[in-house]
């Protein structure tokens, strides 16, 4: 078997008449079956904005295909790799811009945990709906982590395993008035330029504030810290200065939307 990436028709990578700026999203596919990729092609041939611009079919091929290509978003079967976290780990670790997005034969509680501690943006079961595919890659190319509702519930309740735990508690950490008017923002569903606009700053400051809070602590990203806070119950009495809660339009208080997505990630 060939250790090159497979290459995708160039009729399929390039942009179609009217599509205007070119902005779309740029996706790898690794997955062991060849049939499963041509019918992911023809999926994605239907969204104006999306775009196969490279294929593997082997965990080499997938490393190479990482490198070679410029891609937003790799389809990664899990199958690919004997320990497929490992394999994401490095995958990751060697193109940190890019975001993974990890098909499973079956749902798996500790495998779908343990991706997500790793950096994975989404898990999708093979026999996944051709809608929600796309949906959920739409998401992950904005920076926001996807999971189905059982995924959701599987994160949720090990994060509250683990603050039960003897020895788990974390330190008490001071967080500044700004800095926790921030989380609180995150907290209610707000995104970045919201939560800019809100505080009366940048995104960039937003960001940059966010990554000291993870820091201080120790998540990992907008998921683990919304949890952090509701695991905590940090904001049960919320300060005075906090923002008033977000319309139905953003989401309530609570961390997980309803339709199983995530809130976004801070690249």
């Amino acid at each position: 078997m060939a250790s090159s990436p497979v290459r995708v028709q160039e009729n399929i990578e390039r942009p179609r008449e009217g599509d205007g700026g070119g902005q779309f999203i740029r996706v790898i596919l690794a997955d062991t079956q060849a049939i499963f990729r041509a019918g992911l092609r023809k999926i994605f041939a239907l969204e104006d904005d999306v775009r196969v611009v490279g294929q593997a079919e082997t965990l080499s091929q997938t490393f190479s295909a990482a490198k070679k290509f410029a891609a937003d978003v790799l389809l990664f079967e899990a199958a690919l790799a004997p320990n497929p976290v490992e394999a994401v780990s490095d995958l990751l670790r060697q193109n940190p811009g890019l975001r993974l997005v990890v098909v499973t034969a079956e749902p798996d509680e500790e495998l779908t945990l343990e991706l997500f501690r790793r950096g994975v943006h989404a898990i999708v079961p093979r026999e996944v709906e051709p809608e929600l595919l796309v949906d959920c890659l739409h998401k992950v190319s904005k920076g926001e982590a996807w999971l189905d509702h059982r995924g959701t519930q599987w994160v949720l309740e090990a994060y509250r395993t683990q603050g039960t735990r003897p020895g788990a508690s974390r330190p008490k950490v001071q967080l500044t008035p700004k800095e926790s008017l921030i989380v609180s923002c995150v907290t209610q569903g707000m995104k970045n330029k919201e939560i800019a606009q809100r505080v009366g700053t940048t995104e960039q400051v937003v960001k940059n504030y966010l990554r000291k809070v993870y820091d201080k602590l120790g998540v990992a990203d907008r998921l683990e810290l919304a949890l952090f806070c509701l695991n905590n119950r940090m904001f049960d009495n919320a300060p005075k200065d906090a923002p008033a809660q977000s319309s139905p339009t953003n989401g309530a208080a609570t961390a997980v939307p309803s339709n199983g997505g995530i809130p976004e990630k801070i690249s």
